[in-house]
Protein backbone atom coordinates (compact mmCIF):
# COMPACT_ATOMS: atom_id res chain seq x y z
CA UNK A 1 0.00 0.00 0.00
CA UNK A 2 3.16 2.28 0.91
CA UNK A 3 6.53 1.61 0.00
CA UNK A 4 9.12 3.87 1.27
CA UNK A 5 12.50 2.67 -0.89
CA UNK A 6 15.81 4.26 0.43
CA UNK A 7 13.95 8.05 0.92
CA UNK A 8 15.76 11.21 2.39
CA UNK A 9 14.56 14.67 2.98
CA UNK A 10 16.54 17.73 3.09
CA UNK A 11 14.95 21.05 3.59
CA UNK A 12 16.46 24.45 1.99
CA UNK A 13 17.67 25.45 4.99
CA UNK A 14 20.14 22.37 5.26
CA UNK A 15 18.37 20.52 7.22
CA UNK A 16 17.95 16.58 6.83
CA UNK A 17 14.62 15.45 8.31
CA UNK A 18 14.47 12.14 6.79
CA UNK A 19 17.34 9.63 6.12
CA UNK A 20 17.26 6.62 4.31
CA UNK A 21 14.08 5.44 5.39
CA UNK A 22 13.36 2.18 4.41
CA UNK A 23 9.36 0.34 5.41
CA UNK A 24 6.20 -0.64 3.94
CA UNK A 25 3.07 -0.61 5.20
CA UNK A 26 0.43 -3.15 3.84
CA UNK A 27 -3.59 -2.75 3.09
CA UNK A 28 -5.43 -3.79 6.36
CA UNK A 29 -2.58 -2.69 8.90
CA UNK A 30 -2.83 -0.36 11.67
CA UNK A 31 0.81 1.07 12.14
CA UNK A 32 1.84 4.08 14.77
CA UNK A 33 4.26 6.02 13.85
CA UNK A 34 6.26 7.95 16.93
CA UNK A 35 9.17 10.04 18.06
CA UNK A 36 10.19 13.10 19.04
CA UNK A 37 8.76 16.73 18.16
CA UNK A 38 11.33 16.92 14.92
CA UNK A 39 11.77 13.05 14.85
CA UNK A 40 10.22 13.69 11.01
CA UNK A 41 6.89 12.28 11.66
CA UNK A 42 5.39 15.77 10.15
CA UNK A 43 7.54 15.20 7.09
CA UNK A 44 6.79 11.59 6.63
CA UNK A 45 3.56 12.24 6.48
CA UNK A 46 3.68 15.22 3.77
CA UNK A 47 5.52 13.36 1.43
CA UNK A 48 3.07 10.55 1.27
CA UNK A 49 0.69 13.17 0.49
CA UNK A 50 2.62 14.94 -1.65
CA UNK A 51 3.21 18.47 -0.02
CA UNK A 52 6.61 17.70 0.03
CA UNK A 53 8.84 15.15 -2.18
CA UNK A 54 12.07 13.30 -1.11
CA UNK A 55 15.55 15.05 -1.77
CA UNK A 56 16.46 11.08 -2.28
CA UNK A 57 14.63 7.90 -2.64
CA UNK A 58 10.87 6.49 -3.91
CA UNK A 59 7.46 6.77 -2.37
CA UNK A 60 5.17 4.43 -3.71
CA UNK A 61 1.35 4.54 -3.00
CA UNK A 62 -0.89 1.53 -4.06
CA UNK A 63 2.15 0.32 -5.90
CA UNK A 64 2.81 4.23 -7.98
CA UNK A 65 6.32 5.84 -7.75
CA UNK A 66 4.96 9.29 -6.77
CA UNK A 67 8.08 10.61 -8.34
CA UNK A 68 6.49 9.96 -11.37
CA UNK A 69 3.62 12.17 -10.64
CA UNK A 70 2.76 15.81 -11.61
CA UNK A 71 1.44 18.82 -10.17
CA UNK A 72 -1.68 18.38 -11.85
CA UNK A 73 -2.03 14.66 -10.81
CA UNK A 74 -1.60 15.12 -7.05
CA UNK A 75 -5.72 15.84 -6.59
CA UNK A 76 -6.02 12.19 -8.16
CA UNK A 77 -3.35 10.90 -5.30
CA UNK A 78 -5.11 12.44 -2.67
CA UNK A 79 -8.06 11.47 -3.42
CA UNK A 80 -6.88 7.82 -1.85
CA UNK A 81 -5.66 9.23 1.30
CA UNK A 82 -7.89 10.20 3.77
CA UNK A 83 -6.49 12.81 6.54
CA UNK A 84 -7.35 13.25 10.13
CA UNK A 85 -5.89 16.33 11.91
CA UNK A 86 -5.32 16.43 15.38
CA UNK A 87 -8.05 19.87 15.53
CA UNK A 88 -9.65 18.35 12.97
CA UNK A 89 -9.83 21.53 10.76
CA UNK A 90 -13.78 21.36 10.45
CA UNK A 91 -16.06 24.24 9.07
CA UNK A 92 -17.72 25.61 11.31
CA UNK A 93 -20.04 28.02 9.02
CA UNK A 94 -21.32 24.85 7.78
CA UNK A 95 -23.38 21.78 9.02
CA UNK A 96 -21.75 18.23 9.84
CA UNK A 97 -23.71 16.92 6.78
CA UNK A 98 -21.88 19.81 4.59
CA UNK A 99 -18.26 18.87 6.19
CA UNK A 100 -18.35 15.74 5.28
CA UNK A 101 -19.53 15.66 2.03
CA UNK A 102 -16.79 18.43 1.07
CA UNK A 103 -14.48 16.08 -0.32
CA UNK A 104 -17.00 14.08 -2.73
CA UNK A 105 -18.33 17.54 -3.81
CA UNK A 106 -14.94 18.88 -4.50
CA UNK A 107 -14.51 15.48 -6.32
CA UNK A 108 -17.73 16.49 -8.81
CA UNK A 109 -19.61 12.93 -6.86
CA UNK A 110 -23.54 12.96 -7.83
CA UNK A 111 -26.13 14.49 -5.23
CA UNK A 112 -27.73 11.53 -4.71
CA UNK A 113 -24.59 9.54 -4.10
CA UNK A 114 -22.61 11.93 -1.87
CA UNK A 115 -26.12 11.78 0.53
CA UNK A 116 -25.73 8.03 0.51
CA UNK A 117 -21.99 8.56 1.23
CA UNK A 118 -22.50 10.61 4.19
CA UNK A 119 -24.95 8.96 5.78
CA UNK A 120 -23.25 6.19 5.23
CA UNK A 121 -19.73 7.45 6.93
CA UNK A 122 -21.76 9.45 9.50
CA UNK A 123 -23.20 6.28 10.40
CA UNK A 124 -19.79 4.39 11.01
CA UNK A 125 -19.23 6.98 13.49
CA UNK A 126 -22.23 6.86 15.60
CA UNK A 127 -23.51 10.59 14.35
CA UNK A 128 -25.94 9.98 11.96
CA UNK A 129 -28.66 12.19 14.12
CA UNK A 130 -26.31 14.83 14.52
CA UNK A 131 -25.80 15.41 10.64
CA UNK A 132 -27.99 18.74 10.52
CA UNK A 133 -26.06 20.44 13.62
CA UNK A 134 -22.94 22.68 13.13
CA UNK A 135 -19.92 21.49 14.87
CA UNK A 136 -19.44 24.06 17.05
CA UNK A 137 -22.70 22.29 18.80
CA UNK A 138 -20.43 19.35 19.19
CA UNK A 139 -17.85 17.80 22.12
CA UNK A 140 -14.38 17.62 21.10
CA UNK A 141 -14.69 13.73 20.79
CA UNK A 142 -17.93 14.37 18.47
CA UNK A 143 -15.53 17.25 16.45
CA UNK A 144 -12.95 14.51 15.80
CA UNK A 145 -15.48 11.68 14.78
CA UNK A 146 -16.39 14.34 11.93
CA UNK A 147 -12.93 14.65 10.76
CA UNK A 148 -12.91 10.97 10.67
CA UNK A 149 -15.67 10.54 8.44
CA UNK A 150 -15.11 13.37 6.44
CA UNK A 151 -11.34 11.17 5.86
CA UNK A 152 -12.98 8.06 4.91
CA UNK A 153 -16.27 9.34 2.98
CA UNK A 154 -14.62 8.74 -0.45
CA UNK A 155 -13.88 4.84 0.85
CA UNK A 156 -9.90 5.65 0.75
CA UNK A 157 -7.42 2.44 0.67
CA UNK A 158 -4.69 4.75 2.77
CA UNK A 159 -6.12 6.56 6.27
CA UNK A 160 -3.37 9.14 7.93
CA UNK A 161 -4.13 10.50 11.27
CA UNK A 162 -1.98 13.00 12.82
CA UNK A 163 -2.05 13.29 16.88
CA UNK A 164 -5.59 11.78 16.26
CA UNK A 165 -6.51 11.48 20.28
CA UNK A 166 -4.20 15.03 21.55
CA UNK A 167 -6.71 16.71 22.34
CA UNK A 168 -9.26 13.96 23.77
CA UNK A 169 -8.98 12.17 27.53
CA UNK A 170 -8.51 8.02 27.77
CA UNK A 171 -12.08 6.78 27.37
CA UNK A 172 -12.79 8.92 24.06
CA UNK A 173 -8.99 8.18 22.50
CA UNK A 174 -10.14 4.31 22.95
CA UNK A 175 -13.32 5.07 21.06
CA UNK A 176 -11.32 6.90 18.42
CA UNK A 177 -8.79 4.26 17.89
CA UNK A 178 -11.95 1.53 18.00
CA UNK A 179 -13.22 3.51 14.93
CA UNK A 180 -9.48 3.09 13.45
CA UNK A 181 -8.98 -0.44 13.91
CA UNK A 182 -12.56 -1.18 12.32
CA UNK A 183 -11.18 0.70 9.40
CA UNK A 184 -8.10 -1.89 9.57
CA UNK A 185 -10.37 -5.16 9.30
CA UNK A 186 -11.85 -4.21 6.37
CA UNK A 187 -8.63 -3.82 4.65
CA UNK A 188 -7.35 -0.20 4.81
CA UNK A 189 -4.06 0.69 5.84
CA UNK A 190 -3.86 3.25 9.06
CA UNK A 191 -0.72 5.57 9.63
CA UNK A 192 -1.37 7.13 13.23
CA UNK A 193 1.31 9.93 14.26
CA UNK A 194 1.50 10.24 17.63
CA UNK A 195 3.62 11.26 20.97
CA UNK A 196 1.10 9.70 22.81
CA UNK A 197 3.49 6.56 24.59
CA UNK A 198 0.41 5.13 26.96
CA UNK A 199 -1.77 5.28 23.63
CA UNK A 200 0.59 2.88 21.61
CA UNK A 201 1.14 0.75 24.84
CA UNK A 202 -2.36 -0.23 25.38
CA UNK A 203 -2.31 -1.63 21.75
CA UNK A 204 -0.56 -4.48 20.08
CA UNK A 205 0.10 -3.17 17.01
CA UNK A 206 2.84 -2.68 15.19
CA UNK A 207 5.16 0.57 15.86
CA UNK A 208 7.85 2.99 13.92
CA UNK A 209 9.95 5.31 15.75
CA UNK A 210 11.95 8.08 14.51
CA UNK A 211 14.98 9.83 15.55
CA UNK A 212 16.68 12.82 14.14
CA UNK A 213 15.58 11.49 11.15
CA UNK A 214 16.34 7.87 11.03
CA UNK A 215 13.58 5.19 11.66
CA UNK A 216 15.53 3.21 14.71
CA UNK A 217 12.81 0.75 15.76
CA UNK A 218 10.39 -1.09 13.57
CA UNK A 219 8.40 -3.73 15.10
CA UNK A 220 5.04 -4.99 17.21
CA UNK A 221 5.23 -4.12 20.63
CA UNK A 222 2.74 -6.93 21.69
CA UNK A 223 4.06 -9.22 19.16
CA UNK A 224 1.60 -9.56 16.58
CA UNK A 225 0.20 -7.17 13.41
CA UNK A 226 -3.33 -6.27 12.39
CA UNK A 227 -5.76 -6.10 15.16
Amino acid sequence: MIKFDRVSKRYPNGKDALRRINFELPAGQLTFLTGHSGAGKSTLLKLIMMIERPTQGQVFVEGQNLNGFSTRQVPFLRRKIGMVHQNHQLLFDRSVFDNVALPLVIAGFARADIGKRVRAALDKVGLLNKEKLNPIMLSGGEQQRVGIARAVVNKPPLLLADEPTGNLDPALSEEIMDLFKDFARVGVAVLIATHDLSLIARYNHRLLTLREGRLIHDGDEGGHHGS
